[in-house]
């Protein structure tokens, strides 16, 4: 089985029939998903290091008893969060357990509340933990918007480096598929707070409803869709640094609600009668001149001061023109070993159109170019332009938009396949068969938006 970004899931492993449908009715009940297995062998074919979810185990069972199955599972990925559910005879085992790596254990019988909140706790450090490992991958594997012996990629490289030291809040701006994130990602891992949590949050894709909640968490009881305590974004960014991409995007009560975040370095989660210290660096990036939005009354000057401490400015892709020659061949070389080809020609089309077109897309545009000329080229065609492949059949031409059309989606959603859903109109069965008949991966839109990360929307 395949798990799609976004689908975050429990497995739940114990060999008792009545506990396993009691369980499973419990979490559903909680909208936490959950598939549940009599034996470990089942559940440890769904591990690997892209699990988007959380192991919870009985310990006595036959066969691989949980402890075994713990251990496989670090084997697998250490961070896969581990629940290890315990009689009173294997509490010493269990504390054992949890020095070992395990994230909770519970003891027979446990309380409804205690293991939803667990479950919880455990699938938010686990999304973080995936998140930071995509963004790490950005620059670990190379792929960096910021290619470029141009005069302003390289004062924009020894600016960050000058102000990842200060630790001070940032504003960066700049226009869609400049690389914003990167370069937060940068600031953060080059300054004194690397090795502590880095929280993406796209502000533009928060849905006005579930905004405040997922930013600031909410208290027990508060909400009437949910029983537990929930610790918003801005709180798990504790010790560390929170990136608030599209910041222009918030809402209004939302924007009132950072600014105090901003000023006093605390967070009151919804309901919360005390506010909560934290220490964090923030950094926002915005697509659009926040000067505007005040003009307009969408943001607010007092909120912008706050957040403009310093400012960051990333150039589009046609004011740095020198540095589209060796950006393209860098990603001709990256589509070339996904697609296992050995050679690329250019051909007229192709050099014209890096010549003559303004790439409003800036490095993403030109990096999906890249790709869709080397795809041109690997099934006989050659491309005269963006969107015509001279010599391949309509139904050639039809199958390579769809393809297209799926990426950008995945791209305007950051990967996560229900958003991707409602961007296509689309049956998840049929996004799926898509996907698959594509050859597309949803966890390769999880990098950097700026350039290979796909999925941001700036």
């Amino acid at each position: 089985m395949t798990f799609f970004e976004g689908e975050q899931m429990v497995l739940f492993v114990d060999d008792d029939a009545q506990l396993r449908a009691a369980n499973i009715q419990l979490l559903e009940l909680a909208n936490i998903s959950v598939r549940a297995f009599a034996g470990a062998e089942d559940a440890l074919a769904l591990l690997d290091r892209d699990f988007p979810g959380v192991l919870v185990s009985d310990i006595r069972m036959p066969r691989i008893d949980g402890l075994q199955l713990f251990a496989k599972a670090r084997a697998i990925d250490p961070e896969i969060p581990v629940i290890l559910i315990t009689g009173h005879a294997d509490v010493p085992m269990a504390v054992n357990a949890l020095r070992d790596g395990a994230f909770d254990f519970l003891t027979k019988p446990f309380a409804v509340d205690h293991l939803v909140t667990s479950i919880r706790k455990a699938l938010e450090m686990r999304r973080l933990v995936l998140d930071n490992r995509r963004l790490n991958a950005a620059i670990s594997e190379g792929d960096s918007p910021l290619i470029g012996d141009s005069a302003a990629m390289v004062r924009i490289r020894d600016t960050i480096v000058q102000l990842a030291r200060a630790d001070i809040d940032v504003l960066v701006e700049g226009e869609t598929g400049t690389g914003k994130e990167l370069v937060a990602l940068l600031l953060h891992r080059q300054g004194p707070r690397r090795g502590r949590p880095f929280v993406a949050v796209n502000c533009g894709a928060l849905p006005a409803n579930l905004a405040e909640a997922e930013l600031f968490g909410h208290a027990h009881g508060a909400l009437a869709a949910s029983r537990t305590e929930r610790i918003g974004r801005i709180e798990a960014s504790n010790n560390g640094t929170l990136f608030l991409d599209e910041i222009d995007s918030t809402e209004p009560g939302v924007q009132a609600k950072l600014l105090r975040v901003l000023e006093e370095r605390e967070v009151v989660p919804i309901g919360a009668a005390e506010p909560r210290a934290i220490n964090l660096r923030v950094i926002a990036a915005t697509k659009s001149d926040l000067a505007d939005a005040i003009k307009v009354g969408s943001f607010r000057q007092d909120l912008y001061y706050r957040l403009n401490v310093v400012r960051l400015r990333l150039p589009p892709l046609r004011e740095r023109r020198a540095d589209i020659p060796q950006l393209f061949s860098y990603f001709v070389e990256v589509a070339k070993q996904q697609m296992g080809l050995a050679t690329f020609t250019m051909d007229d089309g192709v050099r014209r159109r890096l010549v003559e077109h303004d790439w409003p897309g800036n490095v993403r545009e030109l990096r999906n170019f890249a790709f869709e000329a080397v795809l041109g080229l690997s099934d006989g065609g050659g491309l005269t332009g963006a969107a015509d492949a001279s010599g391949i059949s309509l139904a050639g031409r039809v199958e390579r938009f769809e393809a297209m059309a799926i990426r950008e989606a995945l791209e305007a959603s950051r990967g996560e396949i229900a958003l991707t859903l409602r961007i296509l109109g689309l049956p998840r069965k049929t996004l799926y068969d898509k996907l698959t008949r594509h050859g597309i991966e949803p966890k390769t839109y999880r990098k950097d938006a700026g350039t290979l990360r796909s999925g941001e929307r700036r």
